[in-house]
């Protein structure tokens, strides 16, 4: 389905409501209980599901993430069986945008054209490669296009107007705002500064904005979606799957309690 993206900011707008965008690593922490997670997380409240592409060296990303990779990369996922995870949810889901989140590494092994194929087949619809700038945007730029794969870009408190255009020039979907200075999930985000910033990508571009990184309370959500279009919760999902795996919590109590925090948040939305 073409514009899934575009229809669900469009509908939520209607609505008067904001993008709950909920990020998990595919394959943490284990491959059957990050699929079962994937499939619930629409059920739980989550307008958008960001999957995470496990990495060696994930460089912008916090010890929470980190582990998290290590522990998917351990349990066996591959690029290969997370769109196999997608073609699996879209089977009960044809509604809900799915956004892939990595590095440029895994993707480029597997196969630009094979990669990006693929992913139009199984429903991915949009994608965020944190280490590929605009300025290497033609290595992906023909191929996102004839799949229709949204390229959505992160935008920091230091991107300058003159940078943002730059960015916008190859960049759909909606644009990513990262809301600290650093990895993800080890600051919180200073509302007001974010706010400034927020409202002056919003003069530049009519594409929706979401706020990531820091974000784990309900209050911080009702704040930030006072400007923005909706907001990331990911580091503080992972987390609830750490330790309750650790701790060898029973999945249905896992998946009840990122239940219970995500409609929390939802409600703020």
């Amino acid at each position: 389905m073409k514009d899934r993206l575009k229809n669900k900011f469009l509908d939520l707008n209607s609505k008067n409501q904001k993008a709950l965008v909920c990020f998990t690593t595919a394959g943490d922490p284990n491959l059957a209980i990050s699929e079962k997670i994937i499939s619930l997380l629409p059920s739980f409240g989550a307008d958008i599901v960001e999957i995470g592409i496990p990495f060696s060296d994930p460089m912008a990303d916090g010890p929470i993430i980190q582990k998290s990779s290590q522990r998917a990369i351990r349990s066996g996922i591959n690029l290969k069986k997370i769109l196999q995870i997608v073609k699996s949810f879209r089977k009960k889901d044809s509604t809900t945008p799915i956004i892939l989140m990595g590095y440029f590494n895994p993707i480029f092994q597997f196969g630009l054209k094979s990669f990006f194929s693929k992913a139009q087949l199984v429903g991915v619809d949009g994608l965020i490669v944190v280490d590929l700038p605009p300025e290497e945007n033609e290595l992906i730029s023909k191929y996102s296009k004839e799949s229709n794969v949204d390229i959505i870009r992160l935008i920091t408190p230091t991107t300058n107007a003159k940078r943002l255009k730059k960015i916008l020039k190859s960049t759909s979907g909606f644009l990513y705002y990262i809301s600290i200075m650093g990895i993800t999930g080890t600051k919180k985000p200073s509302v007001l500064s974010v706010k400034s910033s927020v409202t002056k990508i919003k003069k530049t571009s009519k594409l929706p904005v979401v706020v990531g990184f820091g974000i784990d309370n309900s209050k911080q959500v009702d704040e930030i979606n006072k400007f923005s279009d909706g907001c990331v919760i990911g580091s503080a999902i992972v987390k609830i799957i750490e330790e309750l795996y650790k701790k060898k919590i029973s999945e249905k109590t896992m998946y009840k309690t990122i239940d219970h925090f995500l409609t929390k948040l939802k409600i703020s939305c």
